[in-house]
Formats: C-alpha cells, structure tokens, sequence
C-alpha cells in the first residue's frame, strides 16, 4: 500500500511541477532534427581570445585547478574580478569577502535566491525574464510578481509607478535585468535612480543580473546598480566570462556584494555546485585584465552582427525593436499575419530552415507575450546573412 501512495504521488516536487523541459533545449533539438540556422539559444558560434583559450591549456598543464578550487573561487579570479569593478566602474571590493565565483550566472542567480528568499517573501521581477528566474523564486518558495516592459517608441520601457505599485508589505528582494534579456532594453540613469530610491525607501535588497556589461550599442550605457546611493549594500551584482569573452561553456560567474551578503550567498552556493571550473578560473581572472581594448572590439563586432540581423528581419516583414544591449533582438510577428509565437517558432524550421524563440515562454501572462520572438545575433556575419535571406521567403 505504501508503493501505491507513493507513486500516485508526481515525482517532480510542487514548485517545480511548471517547469519542464526549457524552451532552449526543444528549439535547439529541432535546429540540429532540420538542420535549421540556430538563432534560438545564445551562445556564440566562435570561440573568444585565443590567448584566454591558450590561458586554460597552460593551467590544465601546470596542474593549476585541476582538483577543488577554494571554496569562494581562487584568489587570482577574485583579484581580477574586484580590479575590473573598480577600473570600469570605481566600485571598490575587498576580493577576500566581497567577491564569490560560481559555475557561470545561473548558478549566481540561484544561490542568491535560494540564500536570500524565505518562503512567503515576494520577488518583484522584471517581465519578460530569463526563465531561471522564475525557477528559483520557486525552489527558494517566494513568490514572483512581474513587472511588465512594454513596447513604447521602438523599445520595450520599465512604468516606474507600475513598480513601485508591485512593492508590497511582503516584497523581499527586487530582481533587475540590465542590459535586459530577451528585450535588448538598456535602463536608463533616470530608471535606475528610481529603483535605487525605492529599495532604499522600502528597505529591500537587490539582485541585479548585468552579464551583459559590455554588449551596450549606440547611445545606451551600462551602469551598475550598486553605483548609486545607497545601495552598494543592500545589491547582489552578478556577472559572467561567459557573454563577455565567448566561452559560455566554461561556466565561470560571480558576485559582488558587503560580506553579508556575499557569505549568504555563499552558504548556499557551497551547496549546489561547491566549486566548479577550476583550471578555467586561472585563464578568466587574465581575461579580465585585456585591455579597454578588447572589450570595445567585441562590441563594435556584435554591434555589426546586430545590425545585419535587425535590417534582415525588417526586410522579411517583421516590427523589429532594435536591442540597445544584450546580442538579443526582439521583434513583433503580427505584420506577417501571426499571432501565437509558439506555433511560429515551431513551424519556422520548416518553413524557412531558421530557429528562434517564443517570448512568451519568458511571461507569466502568455498572450502579453504570445505576439513577441526573439532571435539571438551572436553569431557570424555569413551565419546572420544567410538567415536573414531564409526569412525573407516568409
């Protein structure tokens, strides 16, 4: 009797049971099934600086992380992490107890949540959102209440009185996402100076997703949350090798925070992964102290790729909102007769050999999302040229 309590039971815990496969895995399947141009998960299609690959070989070879790192990352990566902070942003952090590596920006983003969110706590999150988000509000038992960007004058926008409408009694923690995945938004100073005087007013944390730091285009900046007033202390800040140098694979995030905040962090952390990535640390904590000019370098070439993309989908027929950051475009499908992205995205493979990906999957309201896709530029420009020439048979 026991055995049949048992399995009448789902196997997949509660909070879990709405997220199944991703979204990320069914469309690259499809690509690699129909031998479709992959525009749906974003990851490069090159390799990043062969001196940063070559950085990874020399430690595998001198034995430098191939057993466990410490526990909060190793000291160089640290270093390397807290000079860039201060270098690019003037934010000062001691790399002993305001610095943590983890295994890429996911497993930041969970840790985090996990460490700071008690059952019954409220997220406030922006929507669209990169769909761990929503997954470990859930595990951490919180609760998530989005706050919609929506489509104003060519981009999507942040209603800075719908946010602070969302902030309740029960609100723990505020989730920003800048540069913004999937809409390419870019908060401006004047949005960001809005949210720092609610967290401080409201006495709330922050946890700000800015893996995109570099990939900003046109007039946009990327400023830190934790620059402003008031806030260097209560704002977990997470970023990633991953996006900036083209190795998504090696799995090497971080945080920035107080010590508070960073041993909480941590303490979840320590038991997810523990440590991850170890010889890769070595070559990431070189890569981070490339000069200015690489990093301009890598935006002027996804800014091309942008471009080539963006006046290619235009070109096919669809309302396209150019990304002032991310390597994300998004873009409207109701100009070519269709309303539901799922049906698109799953049907295009078929109709013009391209991938991409249905916004909605990024809503807790759906149909507000159902009309939106987006496909990811970070690949190359032949790559770009050749889907933007399939989507034009649509």
């Amino acid at each position: 009797m026991a055995g049949m309590t048992s399995s009448a039971r789902p196997h997949l815990n509660r909070r879990l049971a709405a997220f199944g496969t991703t979204i990320f895995a069914e469309m690259s399947a499809l690509a690699l099934s129909t031998g479709s141009i992959n525009l749906g998960q974003g990851f490069p299609d090159t390799d990043g600086p062969e001196e940063v690959r070559e950085a990874a070989v020399r430690a595998l070879r001198e034995g430098r992380g191939n057993q466990y790192p410490p526990g909060p990352g190793i000291p160089e990566l640290r270093t390397a992490i807290a000079a860039h902070q201060l270098r690019r942003y003037g934010l000062s952090y001691d790399p002993d107890t305001e610095v943590l590596v983890t295994a890429g920006a996911t497993e930041a983003i969970a840790a985090a949540l996990l460490a700071l969110v008690e059952p019954g706590d409220e997220v406030v999150a922006l929507e669209p959102y990169y769909d761990s988000y929503a997954a470990s509000i859930a595990m951490a038992g919180g609760t998530r209440v989005p706050v919609t960007l929506r489509p104003h004058e060519g981009s999507f926008r942040l209603d800075l009185d719908e946010l602070r409408a969302a902030v309740t009694g029960r609100t723990r923690l505020l989730l920003i996402n800048t540069p913004h995945n999937p809409t390419g938004t870019v908060l401006t100073r004047a949005e960001l100076a809005a949210v720092a005087e609610l967290a401080v007013e409201r006495d709330l944390l922050v946890v700000t997703d800015e893996v995109y730091e570099h990939l900003v285009f046109d007039d946009a900046e990327h400023l830190p949350l934790a620059s402003f007033p008031g806030m260097r202390d209560r704002t977990v800040t997470i970023g990633s090798a991953g996006k900036t140098f083209s190795f998504t694979g090696w799995k090497v995030g971080w945080v920035t925070s107080a010590p508070g905040l960073v041993a909480a962090v941590r303490s979840a952390k320590q038991f997810l992964t523990y440590v991850s990535s170890g010889p890769f640390q070595y070559a990431v904590a070189e890569a981070l102290a490339l000069p200015d000019s690489y990093f301009e370098e890598f935006r002027r070439s996804m800014l091309a790729r942008r471009d080539i993309l963006a006046r290619g989908l235009a070109e096919a027929g669809f309302e396209v909102f150019v990304p002032s950051g991310t390597y994300f475009i998004t873009t409207d499908i109701r100009p070519l007769g269709e309303k539901d992205g799922f049906a698109f995205c799953r049907a295009l493979p078929e109709r013009a050999g391209v991938v991409a990906i249905p916004n909605a999957v990024f809503y807790d309201d759906r149909e507000a999302g159902a009309p939106y896709v987006r496909f990811a530029f970070c690949k190359r420009e032949d790559v770009l040229r050749e889907a933007a020439e399939r989507l034009r048979a649509l």
